[in-house]
């Protein structure tokens, strides 16, 4: 038997079944015991000498909370001996509830217990010590995290210390993640995290990398991606980044019956050692990123989620330029339209943001014009340059991409069986605020908003704090319109404008979904004079009625 090495993460949960995810330290056969008799078993499967399991939970009752019990070849090893935390329970949502969808972006690891914490009090950590103290009280239903869960090229001086007892960080990628083993402590650095580690054992999740997750501005462009690929170091990294995704996040982002049908899946499961098969998948990703999808599908009663892949599946022509291939880009219209009128809400999740302030998207834009010679190989090489400096690779870096997907949200919006509202929910960018775009022809029926939160754990600089400050502003809107005369840009297929923000901290937005209504509010971590008693509490910064 192993021990209990990461996790529980409750991952899946609807009215009758759940997944539960774990790794042990060696092969075993994992157990979910429910207070009420349901429960699940499974196999460890083993990569890269690490075992896990996803054990599907049935049996459970609609409208319930029931505890449960974690057993590794019979042995209790959750909840851990001594645990200040309430019992972790398995919710399961009664028909046509209410639905409370939590959801952020961006989280450095919190520093160990008694350690300064450079960047203020984690939002997850507060979230889960307010859950805890009233286990009975509010909570999400589910928690969508929206990329950067683990930052690869960043890391804690600790684990910087760790890297150097492994090799020479002098050589290439230096004090950054090189292969499997390296991701592994990043998820045991971020998840072991005593508060995060119960709030993730008690709250479904739902999951989708950005570029930290393997590399700064991942993807960015062709030009970035062949210079990675000249490197002798990339190849491992990039890999090790998908093999580690695909085991820590975007297998719990499955519903059982999609589990049962993954060739993937079974593959790894069906070696004595899954590495070889789970690499070759990798290796396929990278070749071929239309061979994979990433994105996927989650439905809780009448709210739908569709939470897209905008990093891996690019396509980085310079003349087709994309930021969802055709397949993918299909595949989120077929989903949206499917079966309407059987949703009243639907979020889009994509960890980088549609609607930008007004100046940041002109440039964008006027950079991806540039880019494609619009004006010319010297202005070309310079809007690379430029791309590469200032992060230019947003939605609004995708013109086409942007417009198909206005098109598509205004028809998904419009007509009989359209939902009361389509929110576009992202993170990426270390503020959070309100859009509202509006069309020049006939509106949607549907109240459409771009809701953007970021960061849960991580810094807010002063020279992001002014830039997107004044991004926003009248005369930065009146900057961004000469960007876009010197890019000859098409004026982009919507308006829009700020309707709240921009708000700076450690923060989480939450949507609370009953029948057609929708409320949004912001919640900031405080702590000290922003909190009463000197604790750490999620103060309400904005509350605000969406529908």
């Amino acid at each position: 038997m192993g021990d209990l090495r990461l996790g529980p993460l409750l991952r899946y949960a609807d009215g009758s079944a759940a997944t539960v995810w774990v790794e042990a330290g060696g092969p075993c056969a994992a157990e979910v015991r429910c207070a009420d008799g349901a429960g699940g078993t499974a196999r460890t499967f083993q990569v890269a000498g690490h075992h896990y399991a996803l054990v599907e939970v049935a049996g459970l009752t609609p409208d319930t909370a029931t505890p449960y019990e974690v057993f590794l070849d019979g042995t209790r090893v959750w909840p851990l001996p001594g645990s200040p935390f309430p019992p972790s329970v398995i919710r399961t949502p009664a028909e046509d509830g209410e639905v409370r969808v939590a959801f952020g972006s961006c989280r450095w690891a919190a520093p160990a217990a008694g350690e300064q914490d450079p960047v203020g009090p984690d939002a997850l950590d507060t979230l889960a010590a307010r859950i805890a103290a009233d286990p009975e009280g509010e909570r999400p239903d589910v928690l969508l995290l929206l990329g950067d869960q683990v930052y690869a090229d960043e890391v804690s001086d600790a684990t910087r210390r760790w890297l150097a007892g492994r090799r020479d960080l002098t050589e290439p990628p230096g004090a950054e993640v090189a292969d499997y083993e390296e991701y592994t402590h990043l998820y045991y650095e971020s998840w072991l995290d005593p508060e995060v580690r119960w709030l993730l054992s008690t709250v479904p999740s739902c999951m989708i990398f950005d570029d930290h997750d393997v590399i700064d501005d991942w993807n960015t462009s062709a030009a970035w991606l062949a210079d990675m690929r000249a490197t002798d170091w990339w190849r491992e990294r990039l890999l090790s980044g998908l093999m580690s995704y695909w085991v820590h996040q975007h297998l719990g982002n499955l519903p059982p019956a999609e589990l049962a049908a993954d060739p993937v899946y079974a593959a790894v499961r069906e070696s004595a050692d899954g590495t070889d098969a789970l690499r070759a998948f990798a290796a396929a990703a990278d070749a071929d990123a239309a061979s994979v999808r990433w994105s996927y599908r989650r439905d809780f009663g009448r709210v739908r989620l569709l939470m897209v892949d905008s990093r891996a599946a690019r396509v980085l022509d310079e003349q087709r330029r994309s930021m969802l291939d055709p397949e993918e880009a299909e595949w989120l219209r077929t989903q949206a339209l499917d079966g309407r009128g059987s949703y009243d809400h639907l979020l889009l999740g994509t960890s980088l943001p549609w609607l930008l302030p007004h100046l940041i998207h002109d440039v964008e834009g006027w950079n991806a014009a540039l880019c494609r010679g619009e004006r010319g190989a010297r202005w070309a090489r310079l809007g690379e340059k430029v791309r590469r400096a200032a992060d230019l690779e947003h939605w609004a870096a995708f013109p086409a991409s942007f417009d198909a997907l206005a098109e598509l949200i205004a028809e998904v919006g419009s007509g009989p069986g359209a939902p009361a509202t389509v929110c576009v929910l992202s993170g990426d960018v270390h503020h959070a605020y309100v859009a509202e775009p509006a069309w020049p022809g006939a509106a949607p029926d549907a109240h459409v908003v771009q809701l953007t939160c970021s960061p849960v754990h991580n810094s807010v600089p002063l020279s992001i704090r002014l830039g997107f400050r004044f991004g926003w502003s009248g005369p930065a809107r009146a900057l961004g319109r000469g960007f876009a005369r010197h890019g000859r840009l098409a004026r982009p297929a919507v308006r829009w404008r700020r309707d709240g923000g921009p708000w700076f901290g450690n923060q989480l937005m939450t949507l609370t979904l009953r029948g057609r209504s929708a409320r949004l509010r912001l919640e900031k971590a405080a702590s000290g004079d922003g909190a009463t008693d000197g604790k750490t509490v999620l103060r309400t910064v904005t509350e605000t009625k969406l529908s």
